[in-house]
């Protein structure tokens, strides 16, 4: 199945400053599959070890010296290792950090050998007391579940693809291609962007066997964490990654994992999960300037879950439920459409980019005001609210325009998109004139580029 990600691997194959590359991402997102398919078309030979499978192999890497490691390679496999004609893949790295370590030696020794690097538990490896990272020596490419658009591709629906990423704010969409596009969004809700589980579904059109691999998906999690053991419990894990689908959106409250567990300790539980990239933290920032990570509050956060249909599936929702529900964001409360909105943004920057994203929340006695996600494009900052129906109140949103000064801000809903100039009465009886960014849900790819074009840099 086609990734975006092909297209940076392409360009990362040109670059005349290329480093080995370690891919970053949570366990089945596609990161052995994406690189097999780039190895495909773009080299002669494809030359991968996986560390987890095959851990005496990193002896061989025990010289640090790449003069020394390709010809016991060559050896080991059976193939030539040429430089420009031969990809070296070294699969869940995490499970050999030595290895890892190894990987300046090959850029300042033999740049012209393409290497990449994957792990899906490599945060861990990072926290081992002899561990060194060779900081300037590599590059990184975070990877996370399929994307809307990618799915579309999957599908068969390219030119659905393509329309939305040629369209431009405000571009008025027909009402029949609207009807499409949320109806195959509701699919996508439930499928989510776990590649094997869209394969499994377009392949049967079977949506018991769909759930059997998400089913899979989330017990294979579960098993991952007796790697864990001896930083935090079993059991306590698997608490707090339960509780994750049914508390994403939400301000975060250790209390509603479990009374009576000590905060501190599901912290570290869910630091844990963060790092294993099945869950991930939306910090509150002030957001008075760029970046907006600047000014976090790390006591202040939402949780997200790793992807949308195994948040459907670990909740109990079927495609019938989105079918049945008047308005697809009234799904869960809503919790579910703001997932797939926080999901989408948290890889929306270049996958060299950590993933990361922000909220504002201001809390006082008397009045109270949060805006569900907040993102940067250049300068420009923009509140993003996700509400349902065509006229949901919008005024903690307004509120943020307010405070900040700012000029633009976006909303999510599952009405026809639109750009419009308003005028809004706040409480103190301040004016506010501002543009709305109003826009469907399967938009929600395009929100950097809509942001970047409203402010005329696009």
């Amino acid at each position: 199945m086609y990734r975006h990600a092909l297209q940076d691997l392409h360009s990362w194959k040109s670059s005349s400053n290329r480093k080995p590359l370690i891919i970053r991402g949570a366990r089945q997102v596609g990161k052995t599959f994406l690189i097999r398919l780039f190895a495909e078309d773009n080299f002669d030979h494809l030359v991968e070890i996986n560390f987890e499978r095959d851990p005496e192999i990193s002896t061989i890497f025990s010289s640090k010296d790449p003069e020394k490691i390709l010809p016991l390679l060559e050896l080991q496999f059976d193939v030539s290792i040429k430089p420009g004609e031969t990809l070296l893949f070294l699969d869940e790295i995490q499970a050999a950090p030595k290895v890892l370590s190894t990987l300046r030696y090959f850029y300042e020794e033999m740049p012209d050998l393409h290497v990449i690097a994957a792990g899906s538990l490599l945060d861990f490896a990072l926290e081992e007391p002899a561990f060194s990272m060779p900081v300037g020596r590599v590059e990184y490419m975070h990877l996370g579940p399929m994307q809307f658009e990618e799915f579309l591709i999957a599908a068969g629906k390219g030119r659905h693809a393509d329309f939305l990423n040629n369209l431009a704010p405000g571009e008025e969409i027909p009402e029949p291609i609207h009807k499409q596009l949320l109806a195959l969004l509701k699919i996508f809700l439930v499928t989510g962007g776990m590649p094997e589980a869209i394969a499994v579904y377009l392949e049967s059109k079977s949506w018991q066997q769909c759930e059997s691999i998400k089913q899979s998906l989330l017990l294979t999690y579960q098993d991952d964490f007796s790697k864990y053991q001896g930083r935090v419990p079993h059991q306590r894990l698997v608490r707090v990654f339960k509780k994750l689908p049914v508390l994403a959106g939400q301000k975060f409250k250790y209390v509603n994992v479990d009374r009576n567990e000590r905060s501190a300790d599901l912290d570290r539980a869910l630091t844990m999960l963060c790092r294993a990239r099945v869950a991930y933290k939306v910090l509150h920032s002030s957001c008075n300037g760029v970046p907006l990570g600047a000014t976090i509050n790390d006591r202040k956060f939402k949780v997200l879950f790793l992807d949308v249909g195994l948040m459907s599936t670990a909740s109990g929702l079927s495609l019938l439920d989105y079918e049945k529900a008047e308005d697809v964001m009234m799904v869960n409360a809503g919790s579910v459409c703001e997932q797939f909105i926080g999901q989408r943004l948290l890889f929306s920057r270049q996958p060299y980019f950590e993933p990361e994203l922000n909220y504002w929340v201001r809390e006082k006695k008397n009045s109270s005001a949060e805006v569900d996600y907040v993102v940067s494009e250049g300068q420009a900052i923009a509140p993003i609210e996700v509400k349902a129906g065509k006229s949901g109140t919008l005024k903690s949103l307004h509120l943020f325009l307010v405070e900040k000064s700012l000029p633009l801000g976006v909303r999510f809903n599952s009405d026809i998109p639109s750009l419009m100039t308003l005028d809004a009465l706040l409480p103190g009886g301040q004016n506010l004139n501002y543009r709305l960014l109003s826009l469907p849900l399967y938009l929600a790819g395009q929100t950097r580029r809509f942001i970047r074009q409203c402010f005329g840099d696009g």
